[in-house]
């Protein structure tokens, strides 16, 4: 999957709340002050090109929805900061969240809890 810039990632995290979108509602969702009508349709065009949204034509105008489930998506990223920024180890990953969160006793047990019930399942 081709990495999203900001503004990207910004207009399918609308599209993936409403599930299915004019380039208004997408507007509409965008915070203050508001693109271009242009501006937001362009983007779209440049996420379907990407095979990230696809397009259904209603009426005179397209109705945008997700190609990729923002779990994938998230998945993705993910690995790839994973990858990226701690040498593919998720231990590390977590070590630095934790620390950076600044967790407190309770919250590290909750996460060890999750942890631990996630490796059981298994």
């Amino acid at each position: 999957m081709e990495k999203l810039t900001k503004r990207e990632d910004q207009i399918m995290q609308i599209i993936w709340k409403l599930e299915k979108a004019f380039i208004r509602d997408v507007i509409e969702q965008l915070p203050e002050p508001k693109p271009h009508y242009n501006s937001v349709a362009t983007i779209i065009k440049i996420l379907v090109k990407k095979g990230v949204l696809k397009s259904e034509m209603i009426g005179n105008t397209h109705q945008y929805s997700p190609v990729v489930e923002f779990e994938t998506y998230r998945d993705t990223n993910l690995t790839n900061i994973k990858k990226k920024f701690f040498g593919n180890s998720f231990p590390k990953m977590m070590a630095y969240f934790a620390k950076e969160e600044n967790l407190s006793e309770k919250e590290l047990s909750e996460l060890i809890d999750i942890i631990k019930s996630n490796k059981d399942q298994k």
